[in-house]
């Protein structure tokens, strides 16, 4: 207990910036997830085979890499294969990992969503454009907000997913909770102490994550 009081004294502001970072991370990582799981999950539910076929492969492909595959790619892969172009060509830790978060995410938050608007019954749609709406304003006004609610418990779930892999994005130097976890570690040779406040850290946010989301589900399903 005394190593554990001693590591925190000492390292609780590294430990609290490198959580905040996490948590940017994360943030931003999910805003950009969404904005692509929307994109290609309307690819893989309109009737366009062209679109369908590059949602699929978009997934496929996205879902079948390991996100430390990808994350290596970006980073150090990207940067190499630009450099014939433009030779300053440079992307930061927090780049990168963005980038490989937010493609990794974006994968399977295509498929959450394209699973919620099949999961609504095809004949909303069918009566909103008999009214003479157009398909992307039936998709946006009646298909979409009875597709989120089922949606929303599978989100969230990812949303705490995305937590957890930010952890991986420690291989390319960025100095979130799991590699600040290791430079503390390495600096007070008191590894037990380290990563249990480690993972003390991880459960708190995602405990807190989770029972949010159990109040959203409560909530949506009340309003049913």
């Amino acid at each position: 207990m005394a190593s554990i009081l001693k590591i925190l004294d000492t390292y609780a502001g590294m430990l609290m910036g490198a959580l905040g970072r996490t948590l940017l991370l994360m943030l931003l990582s999910l805003f950009f997830a969404i904005i692509i799981g929307m994109i290609f999950a309307l690819m893989n539910v309109g009737k366009n085979r062209v679109f369908n076929f590059i949602g699929t492969v978009y997934v496929d492909a996205v879902r079948g890499v390991p996100l430390i595959v990808l994350a290596y790619f970006i980073y150090f892969g990207v940067p190499a294969g630009m450099k014939t172009i433009i030779p300053e060509f440079r992307l930061s830790a927090l780049q990168a990992g963005t980038i490989a978060l937010s493609m990794n995410c974006g994968a399977y938050m295509a498929e959450i969503i394209r699973a919620g608007i099949e999961s609504v019954d095809k004949g909303q749609m069918e009566a909103s454009r008999s009214l003479g709406l157009s398909y992307g304003r039936s998709m946006r006004l009646v298909v979409l907000p009875q597709a989120i609610r089922t949606m929303i418990p599978s989100i969230i779930n990812q949303f705490i997913i995305t937590l957890k892999d930010t952890s991986i994005l420690s291989v390319i130097g960025f100095q979130e909770l799991t590699n600040m976890g290791k430079t503390i570690s390495g600096n007070t040779f008191k590894s037990l102490e380290t990563w249990a406040i480690v993972g003390v850290m991880y459960m708190v946010v995602i405990i807190t994550l989770s029972k949010i989301a159990k109040r959203i589900e409560r909530r949506v399903n009340c309003e049913r």
